[in-house]
């Protein structure tokens, strides 16, 4: 069963305007199935999974675009880095647009041959896991999320409330497309078969790591930290292995799109404020399954519960901005008192402030932290707490309580 995705809308768009559209992202959340259900077999697909294309793609990039011709859906094509310069002589010659579509799901080495070889000639877009608005078929509401009234009333429209229970479930599952889509798959068979295809296939390709167990053990460190800032060393002394190594691994990670790193919002106003990132998991499902949680209600009784729904809510206002083609402007803002504001939202110079809480109730002291971003000289926007509640309700003329399932 197809799901309808809302980087449909966007991907059409680059398709006129580009002659080669790269869509990246981890394995398994869909890329190549949105891409064959856009070219509806009017393109050619190749996947250098396949090792005997890769092989010629590799040792034989001229030879492999006399054997296929644009246009063409290639997937994976991070392991045949060699012909992206063979592509960029094709479309140079021929100025069509669309002729090639590619998916990565390994940032790490396949950005550097982009920019190298397909600069000006490549729109590039990121894909998650399912968002919640794709989840519950509506797809085209799923604008880039700011906590503006009208926004929010035409999210209202279609998102049923959510319980306590439905939350966790959903983050229990995540977000892959598989996961979301059939009743049948086994949960653990699934996490387990793409942590250890994981480990095997791409991070073992491209970090040169020799024991998989220490790389898991540092996997599920790094899970245990989502929604808290990054400490490396913590990081590092926890998993076995040196700072260096952890910050290398880290990168991979997060051009892998396993992890995002939130960075602090900071001007030249005041030099108080924490400069480390927040670290946070892309995949909650991933997340509960590395930190062994056994059951969503387990995962929301436990010592995670919090840090996991605010991961969940960060992602899902994440793909509101990827999945419309937009860089996401999020940051967030802890100064060296401890004054902290989950997420700023900064567009056209104006900041909008969220807090993410687990509670239903209502209480003005949740906003009040805003105060404190007023030292920034910026204008601050309409604000909002993202939590339990079931239904849209104001806090202060100027800020409202929004439930999670308007995400």
């Amino acid at each position: 069963m197809y799901i309808e995705r809302t980087l449909e809308y966007y991907l059409k768009q680059i398709d006129k305007q580009f002659p080669i559209l790269l869509v990246t992202g981890p394995r398994q959340v869909g890329k190549t199935t949105l891409l064959r259900h856009l070219s509806k077999e009017r393109r050619t697909y190749l996947t250098l999974d396949d090792p005997n294309l890769m092989q010629l793609a590799n040792e034989e990039p001229a030879l492999f675009l006399q054997r296929f011709t644009p246009p063409l859906l290639i997937d994976e094509i991070q392991y045949a880095p060699g012909l992206l310069p063979y592509i960029k002589m094709r479309v140079d010659e021929h100025h069509r647009s669309g002729e090639f579509w590619l998916t990565g799901s390994q940032q790490f080495q396949l950005m550097k041959g982009v920019s190298e070889s397909l600069a000006g000639r490549v729109g590039i877009v990121n894909l998650l896991g399912l968002s919640l608005k794709e989840r519950q078929g509506h797809p085209a509401i799923a604008q880039p999320f700011l906590p503006l009234e009208q926004q929010l009333k035409e999210r209202a429209a279609c998102s049923p409330a959510l319980s306590l229970q439905e939350v966790y479930r959903l983050i229990w599952i995540g977000s892959f497309p598989m996961m979301c889509s059939s009743l049948s798959i086994d949960r653990d068979l699934f996490y387990s078969s793409y942590v250890q295809t994981y480990l095997q296939r791409d991070i073992r390709d491209f970090a040169n790591i020799g024991d998989a167990r220490v790389f898991l053990r540092f996997l599920r460190a790094v899970a245990a930290r989502t929604g808290q800032l990054l400490n490396m060393s913590d990081m590092a002394r926890d998993s076995g292995i040196s700072p260096m190594t952890a910050r290398h691994w880290l990168s991979i990670l997060e051009a892998s799109g396993i992890i995002y790193l939130l960075e602090p919002y900071h001007n030249n106003v005041t030099s108080r404020l924490i400069k480390a990132p927040k670290l946070y998991f892309l995949d909650t499902g991933l997340c509960a399954y590395l930190t062994e949680w056994s059951s969503p209600e387990t995962l929301e009784a436990g010592a995670m519960s919090g840090a996991i729904l605010e991961t969940f809510i960060l992602t899902e206002i994440l793909k509101s901005y990827w999945h419309n083609g937009k860089r996401a402007p999020l940051y967030y803002y802890r100064d060296k008192d401890k004054k902290e504001v989950d997420l700023l939202i900064v567009q056209d110079d104006v900041i909008y402030p969220l807090e993410f809480k687990k509670t239903a109730k209502l209480d003005k002291s949740f906003v009040q932290q805003f105060t404190v971003l007023e030292k920034l000289n910026k204008k601050i926007g309409h604000g909002g707490v993202i939590c339990l509640t079931s239904s849209l309700l104001p806090i202060t003329d100027v800020t409202h309580a929004i439930p999670v399932g308007y995400l």
